[in-house]
């Protein structure tokens, strides 16, 4: 049983009964229903946690600020966070809200998100067990629902058919990404893109550690955005953000990537990755000192 305060509802998880299907049709839906787990995507993060969300960005605060805007509230009552991870996201919230849920079906990522101490500013923030598709929220019930750096891990027509189902007349729907890596040191940059890259050579010369996984372009998220009918107004807005960081943060950005956490997981080391030379070359640009880290981040905002 979860209690969200204010308007949020008192709802309870029904225990699973035995089901029966009256129909071929709805035995189709349900076994579909239950291929958009994706349980490959949800394990990609896995053991990552603690790295994720020391290295990851926090997004910037403006987003709160626009979102509300839209929501024509000054301070929303529900905000839900689908995808939270580490809770970055939805600890954004604190203090822009009475309430703010944050959806996350990694066992780690949540565990880790409610470990994070916060300020008390008159927010209550709780994380649930639940899926993009399937959040177990009561329908109409959130002002606002984002997706921050998660949307091209969700099947799409599920999860926006449940954005629109769980938000109210009216409500703010936004997925947002950042562009990688942040703009820091062009020698950094062009370090951390063949780092990452690899990746894309080892799903080649490794297919069975990805299998199962996939994804949908972030570059078509608009799109999918408007094509689903769900929202009377859609649009993409730009906004950019700054943090400092330092070498070894810059490293660790590039680990907390879920390919790279994949390809760890699976036994590979940090020498035969090329860590130490990704270290050696940030180190000889960034430094061991903070500096200021440049992001991009784009938005996709849509409303009931």
């Amino acid at each position: 049983m979860l209690f969200f305060g204010t308007r949020c509802r008192l709802f309870h998880r029904q225990a699973t009964a035995p089901r029966i299907f009256h129909s071929a049709v709805a035995m189709r839906r349900f076994f579909t229903t239950r291929a958009m787990f994706l349980p490959s995507n949800i394990e990609r993060f896995g053991n990552c946690a603690e790295l994720y969300d020391e290295t990851r960005p926090q997004p910037p605060a403006v987003i709160c600020d626009m979102l509300a805007q839209l929501a024509a509230m000054a301070k929303p009552a529900f905000v839900v966070d689908m995808g939270s991870g580490s809770g970055l996201s939805t600890r954004l919230w604190n203090g822009c809200a009475d309430c703010v849920v944050g959806v996350e079906p990694n066992d780690d990522m949540r565990k880790k998100a409610a470990a994070v101490s916060v300020p008390d500013c008159g927010t209550q923030i709780v994380y649930c067990h639940g899926y993009s598709h399937a959040t177990g929220l009561p329908a109409n019930c959130a002002d606002i629902v984002t997706c921050s750096q998660s949307l091209h891990w969700m099947e799409p027509e599920s999860t926006l058919a449940e954005v629109a189902r769980v938000l109210r007349s009216g409500g703010v729907f936004a997925a947002y990404d950042c562009d990688w890596p942040p703009l820091v040191h062009p020698e950094a940059d062009e370090a951390f893109r063949a780092f990452v890259g690899q990746e894309q050579q080892f799903a080649v010369t490794h297919p069975e550690l990805y299998a199962g996984v996939h994804s949908w372009p972030k570059s078509e998220h608009l799109v999918r955005i408007k094509e689903s009918g769900h929202f009377r107004y859609v649009r993409e807005v730009l906004v950019h953000h700054v943090e400092t960081g330092n070498a070894e943060r810059f490293v660790g950005l590039a680990l907390s990537q879920g390919g790279i956490a994949t390809l760890l997981r699976s036994g590979l080391s940090e020498d035969e990755l090329g860590v130490e030379d990704l270290r050696s070359i940030v180190r000889r640009t960034i430094g061991d000192q903070p500096v200021p880290w440049y992001w991009s981040y784009r938005i996709r905002l849509a409303m009931l």
